[in-house]
């Protein structure tokens, strides 16, 4: 078994962005047309600009997969830039002989604006820490990989590890929760997940769907941007992904991680999250009613989104993302040059959104799936789907079970048959520790 990972490469404007992925299990059905689907998804959305008319995202598998089922091996993915084909000179791989590269600056002379080199970096963008950091007098080597355009990759490599998990009854899904500081009313989600997929802004309430969208016009038609919340929700992952003993093995710690990597993100919240610093803890805590049927344990609310102490509990998984508005404007603000250091009166302006909350939800679901995946194959581990499978089954059939009733002093199941000294029921490191 080898640990869940994936890596992305490639720029917003060059040929191809690709992704690996290592830690599929072999066995798991996977095909194009299931990649397609969600990076579909992630194109649409009412607010979004030009750049979605030119592209029409498809990943090619290109390894790890044979005859529609994976092998085990790493699985390699593209997708490719269609735009690629207006920006061959200006992001072109090899050096440019001279005479290009003169080429290339009477281009930039004559108004040409891809071929000129940026130097007045834009608020709220990485332009200018980026080329501080690396030592670039051009912010066009920074926008290329800070853009939003990298996410298609991971929602390329998200679609893998649904694949993996749908094998498992593990289902991922999004929606649109506020716009513009409009906000869906629970009560009115009138729309099933299908329905509120095909809306325009992929929110469950049709009412505040309209409110939304008329601030997306406001933002557009003052050349502005807007901003806005999803929600994540995974329906069926087991009790016990996770892990309380160490920081870096709680689920919480992973998903907020993933979520808050998306380029557009600036919070994270699981579950009611900072709602319920404005409540008591009568009123924030889920009351655990029991075993169910099949010996499930129930929750009669799920505040916590699905994860106490790092661990999953057996409710649903709620992952919520804060949307900045997005910080190329087509009025741009004052700014200042990269080069000389002065203030100008307008930072670079990109082609742009105006607003792209529904896509960041389909990112989302692509991270929270990955960073579930990694986790599920940490703890049922094995080489193969049906190994995966086994051990889940198996895991689940024990804690469904009713345990014998503990008596003072008894060994666990399993527990070593070795007296214990006297002393270390009774001195200072047995019932007088702290736990």
């Amino acid at each position: 078994m080898t640990a869940f990972r994936f890596l992305t490469a490639g720029e917003s404007h060059g040929q191809t962005l690709g992704v690996t992925l290592e830690g599929v299990p072999a066995g798991v059905p996977l095909t194009a047309d299931d990649l397609a689907v969600d990076l579909t998804r992630r194109q649409r959305g009412y607010g979004r600009g030009a750049r979605q008319a030119i592209e029409q995202d498809r990943a090619e598998i290109l390894a790890g997969v044979r005859h529609g089922r994976t092998l085990g091996s790493p699985v390699l993915l593209l997708v490719r830039n269609r735009d690629w084909e207006n920006w061959t000179r200006v992001m072109r791989v090899e050096p440019l002989t001279d005479e290009e590269a003169a080429e290339l600056a009477a281009l930039a002379a004559d108004g040409n604006k891809r071929a000129a080199p940026i130097t007045r970096v834009r608020p709220g963008h990485a332009d200018l820490a980026g080329a501080l950091k690396y030592g670039f007098d051009d912010v066009r080597n920074v926008l290329e990989r800070a853009s939003a355009r990298e996410t298609a990759a991971r929602v390329a490599a998200g679609g893998v590890a649904r694949a993996f998990l749908r094998q498992l009854g593990i289902e991922c899904w999004s929606f649109t929760a506020e716009v513009g500081g409009v906000a869906l009313d629970p009560a009115a989600a009138s729309r099933s997940r299908d329905e509120a997929d095909a809306s325009p802004l992929r929110c469950p309430d049709p009412g505040a769907e309209t409110r939304m969208m008329a601030r997306v016009d406001e933002a557009r038609s003052s050349g502005d941007t807007v901003g806005g919340v999803f929600e994540v929700v995974v329906h069926g992952a087991p009790i016990g992904l996770g892990s309380y003993v160490h920081w870096d093995r709680r689920l919480d710690t992973a998903l907020a991680a993933a979520v808050m990597s998306i380029n557009i993100v600036k919070g994270v919240e699981i579950g009611l999250g900072f709602e319920q610093t404005r409540r008591f803890g009568s009123a924030v805590h889920d009351v655990i009613e029991g075993r169910g049927e099949a010996g499930r344990w129930i929750h009669r609310s799920n505040n916590a989104g699905g994860l106490t102490g790092g661990v999953t509990n057996g409710e649903p998984l709620v992952v919520r993302g804060a949307v900045k508005p997005i910080s190329t404007l087509a009025r741009p603000l004052p700014s200042a040059d990269l080069v000389t250091g002065r203030p100008v009166d307008k930072a670079h302006y990109e082609r742009s959104d105006i607003s792209v909350v529904p896509a960041a939800g389909v990112v989302a679901e692509a991270m929270v799936m990955l960073t579930v995946a990694q986790f599920v194959v940490e703890k049922f581990g094995g080489d193969s789907l049906v190994e995966v499978q086994d051990n889940l089954a198996r895991y689940q059939e024990r804690i469904s079970r009713i345990p014998d009733a503990p008596s003072p002093g008894a060994r666990p199941p399993g527990a070593s048959s070795v007296a214990t000294s006297p002393t270390d029921e009774t001195g200072p490191f047995g019932s007088e520790g702290d736990d």
